[in-house]
């Protein structure tokens, strides 16, 4: 497709979208709840003036349409735009044609819900490039030239919305939970962005590397890099073993070392963001499908 851009891509966009859309009509807008970023703004606006989130959600993101464009690229660009019109789009129809979620006030359960479904929706978006503009395009460039993961952008961000919203109509009940739903929100993000990526790294050092070593190449195809260690007592040279591995390999991984040396010292750690062949290219360098 012309600008690189995907039909898989857009779908994942328009569904996260829809997602988001609905948590956000029936869990924010009708338990009173706020949100963070421009969505924040958008409710605000509603509640206070009555304006049509999906009109003032296009309106407040025109001028953050042309730094996407500058900054993010034209294919970024493109799905920023798709993911910015459906997001309006849902938000239109799920005001028109929506229904009401018994929850019998409970407000800790309206919170945990449009948490998780803001969440997922956001989460799928940013998953397959695109936003929903506001400081969804903010978050999106901290995450790409400083490092932060986005749910901590947005969570910083949200915390001046919701303090803005709790002045003009926000009682201070419906301002604790919907902290909560920030949090559970940015927290659900993280692992959408993370999950299909985030892996296990583990540090081994035994006498027995080289056989360690060839058993996981052989029996788990995963690579293994023999490091240079010297204990800091014995002052005894040995190799040290890091391999990286698939969440659920884990446990293959420590049998694996267990059947060589069962007094083998391993130390494993959360790896995040892992690239290269195995995780997100084959052995012929071509990228995997996700």
């Amino acid at each position: 497709m012309a600008l690189g851009l995907r039909l898989k891509n857009i779908f994942f966009i328009l569904l996260g979208s829809s997602i988001f859309a609905f948590g956000l009509v029936h869990f924010n807008m009708q338990n009173h709840l706020a949100e963070g970023g421009f969505t924040g703004i958008t409710l605000l606006l509603f509640f206070r003036f009555g304006w049509d989130p999906s009109y003032s959600n296009l309106i407040l993101n025109i001028p953050l349409f042309f730094i996407g464009w500058k900054l993010l690229g034209r294919t970024a660009f493109i799905y920023t735009i798709i993911g910015t019109v459906s997001l309006s789009v849902f938000l239109w129809i799920f005001q028109r044609y929506q229904f009401m979620i018994p929850l019998d006030g409970d407000l800790a359960l309206a919170a945990l819900f449009a948490g998780v479904f803001l969440g997922i929706g956001l989460g799928i978006i940013f998953r397959f490039g695109g936003t929903t503009g506001g400081v969804d395009i903010i978050a999106r460039l901290v995450h790409k030239y400083i490092g932060w993961s986005m749910g901590k952008t947005m969570f910083l961000f949200d915390a001046f919305v919701i303090t803005l919203s709790l002045i003009v109509y926000l009682s201070y009940r419906e301002a604790m939970y919907t902290l909560v739903a920030v949090f559970v929100g940015a927290k659900v993000i993280d692992f959408m962005q993370d999950g299909a990526y985030a892996a296990k790294g583990a540090t081994i050092i035994s006498d027995f590397s080289e056989e360690i070593s060839k058993k996981i190449i052989e029996e788990m195809d995963r690579g293994v890099t023999i490091l240079k260690g010297q204990g800091s007592f014995t002052r005894k040279e040995r190799n040290v073993l890091y391999c990286v591995v698939a969440r659920n390999e884990l446990v293959r991984l420590k049998q694996t070392i267990i059947s060589v040396d069962p007094h083998a010292f391993v130390a494993v750690s959360d790896v995040r963001d892992v690239l290269g062949e195995g995780f997100t290219h084959d052995e012929n360098k071509k990228p995997l499908e996700r």
